[in-house]
């Protein structure tokens, strides 16, 4: 009786904030480190965080101490082991990770193209999970990398998708500078481009990212029928003509619903078959060289 009352009584206090400032500023200097791939000296962290350098310095030691950063003979600080320990710690504690690796993989095999699994991080898209391309020519990415919503085909899938009260005010914040001369440079053209996502219910990327990359993507819905994650086939623009592209499509959208399934989605109305994700050698066959 006593373990009630005082859970109760526990319950019914106001919540605490409970913000650290140090440890708030340890994460954020971290964070720069993820999106300086080159490293980063104390002086450059200090401009990036508007800190002191001394007070920089402190951190930047105990986070090398704890195997958090690395520093080379040129003073140059690098993420440490211990950040690849916890991040793959993380990957291999996300469901949707462990579900989807099977038709990531039937994927692979059959397209023998870069396959991506991604999950939505703020105003990017995050990729979660990649299996190579087979082919001697292949696009270059990595797992933890972030790309943009609005130029890339596994970010416009999820952005199309949202609800259109967080969409809106996602699209206010979206930096629509045009990467390429095929990104979309305005609302006008994203919001064009997004009917035709949920259209067509894909999303392609036509080097809107990256010149002579080319992308199609699925969105994966959860079992509150909401999109957070997607993933796509991605190869070199010699491979993936526009015509292969929508060959590609519904197999892409049928692995989709199949891992949507497998987190509790209830899929309403006609769904494309799964048996497309079935071992064909015809389709292997087919799908498996560009269709010029």
């Amino acid at each position: 009786m006593q373990a009630s009352v005082s859970l109760k009584c526990m319950a019914d206090r106001p919540k605490r904030s409970y913000n650290i400032t140090s440890l708030q500023r340890g994460l954020r200097l971290l964070q720069l480190f993820s999106q300086s791939p080159r490293g980063l000296t104390a002086k450059q962290v200090a401009e990036l965080s508007r800190l002191p350098v001394s007070t920089v310095h402190r951190f930047l030691a105990n986070l090398e101490t704890a195997g958090f950063l690395i520093c080379n003979g040129d003073n140059v600080y690098h993420l440490g082991i211990a950040c690849f320990a916890i991040g793959q710690s993380a990957l291999g504690q996300l469901d949707i990770r462990r579900v989807s690796l099977p038709y990531l993989r039937e994927l692979n095999q059959q397209t023998r193209e870069t396959i991506h699994l991604t999950v939505r991080h703020g105003l990017s898209a995050v990729y979660v999970e990649k299996l190579d391309s087979s082919e001697p020519l292949r696009i270059h990415s990595r797992i933890g990398a972030a790309v943009p919503l609005h130029c890339t085909a596994v970010g416009k899938v999820m952005l199309a998708y949202m609800p259109a009260e967080e969409q809106q005010k996602v699209r206010s914040q979206l930096d629509l500078k045009r990467l390429t001369p095929n990104t979309v440079g305005n609302l006008q053209e994203l919001d064009a481009e997004l009917y035709r996502v949920r259209k067509n219910g894909y999303a392609c990327d036509l080097e809107e990212h990256e010149l002579h990359i080319r992308c199609v993507a699925a969105p994966i819905w959860d079992h509150t029928g909401s999109v957070h994650a997607s993933l796509s086939i991605t190869a070199p623009m010699v491979r993936m003509p526009v015509s292969r592209l929508r060959q590609l499509a519904p197999l892409i959208q049928a692995a989709g619903l199949q891992i949507s399934r497998e987190l509790g989605y209830q899929i309403p109305g006609k769904v494309p078959d799964p048996s497309r994700l079935r071992k064909n050698h015809t389709m292997e066959a087919t799908l498996a060289k560009p269709c010029l």
